[in-house]
């Protein structure tokens, strides 16, 4: 073919190219107008709309109606049901043909009683292919069932994704037809595509862009839309650019599919199991087209839903995953939150995630695998080694609004020093499309440029599910070395990990948390899922102590180990990173809330059963679930809450059940109202004085004749912060609300003794935060209690408003300290940096303390886990001690007796009247956090154990119980047999390193 030359006008050739591939211009004459040839309307179509989500077996027996394209149906969180009658022209022989369902909400379609594709607008899947190329012995004629969900990948928002569901919205099917697909259209559109987006991406700066330009030019020049002969040699140019090579130091891309689905987020659980179905379908008819294929998939949850909604489609799952192409990743029950869980919680993930994974397809994971979570716990690394894990995979860092995270591969070393290799994709992204500028993206933000020549790419719509499409796949294979971009290859994380950690030898290593510099609202939404949490993780635990011991005392005892696992796996579930954190709608908090229940009313019976095998006689028993003695008020049970009388318990026994009873010699805490409304309240530990309006103006420790408040301050300061974001509402607290701090004043109720004294003493009062919002707040001090307590209590109706409460105390101390998973961290009091500066809002768990050398202020609390302490401000909702070091002054273990308080077992058959110290640990910073029934191993124990202070120690664990064999363990409990626990007179000797977390199985006789 003659034709002039063509000047070098970039704009005006790229942009021919750009509208003879559009859907929007000049479709009538390009090529995108070409894609689909003959069209046929659909035999029939009826419908039957279902307020539930009801399996396919029911569905086919419901009523259905004639349906016409375009009639609406709905509303929010229906499914309707469509039966679709269809016959294919026999004159299509030898073509593609597709079913073309366009339509809102997400869909599914059935065929021979088993799903076999998704089909959604926004995930890009808009066709079902009823034959790539048909032929006479094929049938023509087919009945298929289409279950559409009113809901869109991400849910059903009302002006923005994110704001609360329209539950009126309608939907409809806009198309439902019989189509001739052309593949060859196709795979040329692809090609011009490609080349557009390199001549964009790399700029007119590069040679490769304008050799782009020319072919993409050449191939319009040689491309007649209505013939389509002349498509060979237009797609022989793009095959010739594609196929120039890279030199051998070129950057190479792992490209992965992948389908992030948010366990709960926009919708609710139930939707989560079709959302599974629907992407993981897909997927395998991808898998079959395209043998070279890896997808990568998380959360043991899931696959059991799919398991036990979609056994057939598990089949396939499990054959694809042993063909090495479905990869099972991330070892956890979800991709839970990486702040907020408690230690064990996260254990749990992994126990219960790898061992489903092995059960089910053969083999543990070697990678954690948690892209979307809100920061990461300095403990991880550690949970990851003893969970059999090496390797991690996130991206969320890259979300950090201030400062930009130095590294995307290096070593993540946690707070013991267990080290994991990790990788941040540098694309920034889960859920690329295969695009040049995915591929670009990832090369120009590699941070380890030199060091690490290896990046992953993860491929597919996700956070809604979708998943990979057949078009990101035609995109990969075509640029998989072609020069100018990096090389791609179809890969896996273990084939990545596997090069990363052949060349790591330069690879810089982060030392501490994964701090993320957003969304730091979530340590404090949704107040009620937070303390859901820590409510039943506290229960778990007392059960698993009670029924441990109960098996130890009587081995026909019948350990609740199947009732524990279905407990356990709820509340694993409700701490998916957004439904612990309270990032969900409030469709999923109701979902949650009642999860918490469940495990409330089931735990609290186990509890029972188990309390009622440990006691023989009959009267009124305590139960302590802690290895140290106790000695706190607690209330008699029986009559109305207002008439019960305290007592001081005494409990001597390390995991005991005891009887109450009264000390003759203590410190009584005792009342006094001075003559200006202030209340003076001491009880020979603490002095505290408390304003009318409820300020805590003096906390005087009197064994060091030391005063904890600033002076001229008050504390117990409720202070009123605007709160309104830059967009992720109620996810996010932005560093100016600090400058929007308006003290509560307005005194209801003023301060009044509810409780004159002797072993509890306490004062009462309300505060008005608006017309519409109050505080009413109890302070207590008991006798022989190192802390002070606030009982709040806060009627809150505001919007876009954050509650705080202060506490100026005299310490000054560059750092604060924060109970974090089994062990603490620093983090600065100033502001020196921005690093310091982006942490104004930080997360911790039972207690956070500020100290200078020989004295300090701890904050306790039971069910929070935002902080602020800035300079001598200690800042949140909680329980206030004053301390010497928080060590010294067992902070830790009076944290712990707060949120596991002992147990009354009224009306039990009785107590042992003889001591039994179950099980004791010689040195005070080994805290035994965890004893239950082994998994698989009915005669044995697994005690978990941690040093908690922060040093090396050695510490000798005895028990009354006879033990036959010792052995060190890992998280998943399998046994090292190197490591046998040597059983001495002592005891069992263990060694300790700062922060460590020991296992050991525990045989009895």
């Amino acid at each position: 073919m003659y034709h002039q030359p063509v000047l070098k006008n970039r704009r005006t050739l790229l942009e021919r190219a750009e509208k003879f591939i559009s859907e929007i211009y000049f479709t009538d004459c390009n090529l995108r107008g070409r894609l689909y040839g003959d069209t046929c309307p659909l035999e029939s179509i009826s419908s039957s709309l279902s307020q539930q989500r009801i399996p396919f077996l029911e569905a086919v027996k419901q009523n259905f109606e004639p349906y016409q394209v375009g009639d609406t149906f709905g509303p929010t969180w229906w499914t309707c049901w469509f039966k679709v009658s269809l016959r294919i022209p026999d004159s299509w022989r030898g073509k593609q043909v597709h079913l073309r369902w366009e339509s809102d909400g997400e869909a599914m379609v059935w065929r021979d009683e088993q799903p076999v594709q998704g089909l959604t607008k926004e995930g890009e899947k808009t066709s079902y292919v009823l034959t790539e190329c048909l032929e006479d012995e094929e049938p023509h004629s087919i009945s298929l069932y289409v279950e559409l969900a009113c809901n869109g990948l991400f849910g059903a928002g009302q002006g923005s994704m994110i704001a609360t569901p329209d539950p009126d919205r309608k939907y409809s099917v806009q198309k439902a037809e019989l189509v001739v697909f052309k593949q060859e259209v196709r795979e040329l559109l692809t090609d011009l595509e490609m080349l557009v987006d390199v001549v964009k991406l790399l700029g007119e700066g590069e040679q490769r862009g304008y050799q782009a330009l020319f072919t993409a030019n050449e191939m319009v020049n040689l491309c007649e839309p209505t013939n389509p002969s002349s498509f060979p040699a237009a797609r022989s140019l793009a095959q010739k650019f594609f196929s120039q090579r890279n030199g051998e130091s070129q950057h190479t891309v792992h490209a992965m599919g992948h389908c992030h689905i948010d366990s709960a987020w926009l919708w609710p659980y139930e939707e989560t199991i079709r959302k599974c179905a629907r992407s993981w379908v897909t997927v395998i008819r991808l898998m079959e087209k395209n043998p070279h294929m890896v997808f990568t998939c998380s959360q043991a949850q899931q696959f059991e839903w799919v398991k036990s909604w979609y056994p057939g489609l598990f089949s396939q799952i499990q054959h694809f995953v042993e063909k090495g192409q479905f990869i099972p990743v991330g070892g956890t029950w979800v991709e839970m939150d990486g702040n907020l869980p408690s230690g064990e919680s996260m254990v749990r993930q992994f126990l219960e995630g790898q061992r489903f994974f092995k059960q089910e397809f053969g083999n543990y994971c070697k990678e954690f695998w948690l892209p979307d979570t809100f920061g990461y716990s300095a403990q991880l690394p550690q949970l990851m080694q003893c969970s059999g894990i090496t390797r991690f995979l996130t991206q969320k860092l890259s979300w950090n609004l201030v400062n930009t995270f130095p590294h995307n591969t290096f070593f993540w070393e946690g707070l013991d020093g267990s080290q994991v290799l990790t990788h941040f994709p540098p694309g920034n992204s889960y859920e690329m499309k295969g695009k040049v500028e995915d591929l670009v993206n990832t090369v120009k933000n590699n941070k380890d440029k030199g060091r690490a020549n290896h990046s992953a790419a993860l491929f597919g719509f996700g956070d809604g599910g979708g998943g990979p499409t057949q078009l990101m796949l035609d995109r990969l294979d075509r640029v998989q070395d072609t020069d100018g971009l990096p090389r791609v290859q179809m890969s896996s994380p273990d084939r990545l990990f596997s090069e990363l950690e052949a060349d790591s030898s330069l690879l810089c290593t982060w030392t501490g948390e994964l701090f993320l510099e957003l969304h730091n609202g979530t340590y404090t939404t949704q107040a009620q899922i937070k303390l859901g949490n820590r409510q039943c993780e506290t229960l778990l635990h007392d059960v698993e102590v009670a029924s441990s011991l109960a098996l130890c005392l009587d081995k026909t005892f019948q350990y609740p180990s199947q009732q524990l696992q279905i407990l356990w796996r709820q509340l694993l579930l409700n701490q998916f990173h957004d439904v612990i954190p309270g990032t969900c709608i409030e469709m999923v908090v109701e979902d949650a809330l009642r999860y918490y229940q469940d495990i409330r009313t089931t735990g609290t019976r186990l509890l029972r059963v188990s309390c009622e095998a440990l006691v023989t006689d009959t009267s009124v028993a305590v139960l302590n679930t802690l290895p140290w003695e106790r000695t706190e008020v607690l209330p008699l049970a029986g009559g109305a809450p207002e008439h019960q009388q305290p007592c001081l318990g005494r409990v001597t026994d390390y995991y005991s059940v005891n009887s109450h009873r009264s000390l003759a010699q203590c410190s009584y805490s005792k009342h006094n109202t001075m003559d200006d409304g202030t209340v003076l309240m001491e009880n020979g530990i603490l002095h505290a004085v408390v304003n009318k309006d409820g300020g805590l103006a003096s906390l005087y420790l009197v064994k060091t004749n030391r005063e904890a408040i600033s002076h001229g301050c008050s504390g117990n300061q409720f202070v009123v912060f605007d709160d309104v974001p830059l967009y992720w509402d109620a996810w996010d607290v932005m560093d100016y609300h600090l400058q929007t701090r308006k003290p509560v004043v307005e005194v209801v109720r003023p301060v009044q003794v509810s409780s004159p004294g002797g072993l509890r003493g306490s004062v009462t009062f309300t505060l008005r935060i608006s017309d519409k919002s109050t505080i009413t707040q109890e302070i207590i001090l008991d006798a022989m209690c190192p802390y002070v307590r606030f009982n709040t209590q806060v009627e809150w109706l505001e919007s876009h408003k954050f509650l705080k409460v202060e506490f100026p105390v005299r310490v000054r101390s560059p750092n604060a300290t924060y109970e974090i998973q089994f062990g603490h961290l620093q983090r600065p009091t100033h502001r020196n940096t921005s690093w310091d500066w982006a942490r104004f809002e930080v997360w911790g768990h039972k207690w956070a303390d500020l100290s200078e050398h020989g004295f300090g202020v701890s904050l306790l609390n039971d069910s929070k886990y935002g902080y602020s302490v800035y300079q001598n401000t200690l800042t949140l909702s909680l329980d206030l001690s004053v301390t010497g070091t928080f060590q010294e002054a067992s902070v830790i273990q009076w944290a712990y007796n707060l949120n596991n308080p002992l147990r009354l077992i009224d009306h039990a058959p009785g107590f042992h009247t003889a001591s039994r110290s179950a099980f004791s640990v010689s040195a005070a910073a080994v805290i035994l956090e965890t004893i239950k029934q082994a998994e698989d191993r009915k005669d044995a124990l697994v005690l978990r154990l941690y040093e908690s202070h922060g040093s090396s120690v050695t510490a000798y664990l005895t028990s009354c119980f006879p033990i036959t064999e010792a052995w060190h363990c890992d998280l998943l409990e399998r046994v090292d047999p190197s490591r046998p626990a040597p059983i001495t007179a002592s005891g069992i000797s263990i060694s300790f390193n700062p922060f460590q977390i020991v296992s050991l199985l525990l045989y009895l006789k």
